[in-house]
């Protein structure tokens, strides 16, 4: 089975010219288009269709929505129950024994980091909706193939939204409690790369393979370290609010990433007990912006200004374009967890998050 995004590589003519050479190798292949994040009816109708073609492999090619498409297809064509049943947090729940068909991942996107992750996220959106992960070490891709000319064609919107996700998971797992050696060596790498390339990205250097495979390089370690280190309440926000309302993952993290870091800089600092996490966000607002003179509490300050510049810059859209409102903001405050948070937030401070995104 070939898993795609709606149209993008599919109009580059690559998947056509992958078509002509299966045929070649006399390889049969199924088709299966993704064309927003998907939900569990959107993989048990691929499953069921996989099944009845005698699928045994599954290949996905394109941004963080495709490879978890594919990835959550590759785990349930072995499987006999729905994949709601294996989503953690759902009724019914059941462990999943990690049987599974091969399984590649291609990304044209630079953002969820999926091509190194063990989970596929899965949506519902709407009143009673979740956003929720299928997971199992051994859902991780058999093969990533990160190639960053597939990169290049990513037009400025998606490469900013996919890039600020990436952005914040480095971040997440760098400040998070759980965070070791391992991870802040990979994080702060993937930080350097990212610092370097990613405005270019957005700009004159888009077309560029180095700039792009910078970026790659720098998503692909958000997946590495996410999955040990744990990400923060950006993403406790995008399990809620990404529930709730249909705004892309990327734009969420974006639209929300300079305010929750403003928040987490303030407990931290009333805390008391915070400076470890404190050196860290300064250290990031010191690579970000060149300032290696700056101190602890003005390395922090330069780092949210920056995330604020860049959200300006790039054109993020707030919440309120997505028909957010204040009185979901009270709802979801009181919803919203993160355990990996470098600092606990009470419901008051994640409704403050909220509001001044909107």
């Amino acid at each position: 089975m070939i898993v795609t995004g709606s149209r993008s590589f599919e109009g580059s003519g690559r998947l056509e010219r992958l078509f002509a050479e299966l045929r070649r190798a006399s390889s049969g292949y199924l088709h299966t288009r993704v064309h927003t994040e998907p939900s569990p009816e959107l993989i048990d109708a691929a499953v069921e269709s996989g099944r009845k073609a005698g699928t045994d492999s599954v290949i996905a090619i394109g941004g963080g929505s495709v490879i978890d498409a594919g990835k959550a297809v590759s785990a349930m064509l072995l499987q006999r129950y729905p994949v709601e049943r294996f989503i953690e947090g759902r009724p019914g729940f059941l462990e999943h024994d990690g049987r599974k068909v091969p399984f590649i991942a291609v990304p044209t996107t630079s953002g969820t980091g999926s091509e190194a992750t063990s989970n596929a996220v899965i949506s519902r959106v709407g009143a009673g909706g979740f956003k929720r992960s299928l997971r199992h070490p051994a859902f991780v891709p058999d093969v990533a193939v990160v190639d960053p000319v597939l990169i290049c064609s990513s037009p400025r919107p998606l490469t900013a939204a996919s890039g600020m996700d990436a952005f914040t998971q480095l971040l997440e797992a760098w400040v998070s409690p759980f965070a070791s050696p391992y991870t802040d060596l990979l994080a702060f790498h993937g930080l350097e790369y990212f610092s370097r390339s990613f405005l270019r990205a957005c700009s004159d250097g888009a077309g560029d393979p180095a700039v792009r495979g910078d970026i790659a390089y720098a998503a692909f370690l958000s997946g590495v370290v996410l999955g040990s280190a744990g990400l923060g309440i950006v993403h406790g926000f995008a399990s809620s609010v990404g529930a709730a309302f249909d705004i892309p993952h990327g734009v969420l993290c974006a639209a929300l990433l300079g305010e929750a870091t403003r928040e987490n800089i303030l407990q931290l600092q009333r805390s008391g007990t915070g400076r470890p996490a404190l050196r860290k966000y300064a250290a990031v607002g010191r690579l970000l912006t060149g300032r290696a003179d700056a101190d602890t509490e003005e390395g922090c300050l330069l780092l949210v200004r920056e995330l604020e510049e860049w959200r300006n810059r790039l054109d993020i859209p707030r919440l309120g374009a997505y028909g957010f409102g204040e009185g979901d903001a009270e709802r979801l405050a009181g919803v919203t967890r993160s355990k990996s948070n470098p600092v606990g937030l009470e419901p008051d401070s994640l409704k403050k998050i909220l509001l001044a995104c909107m």
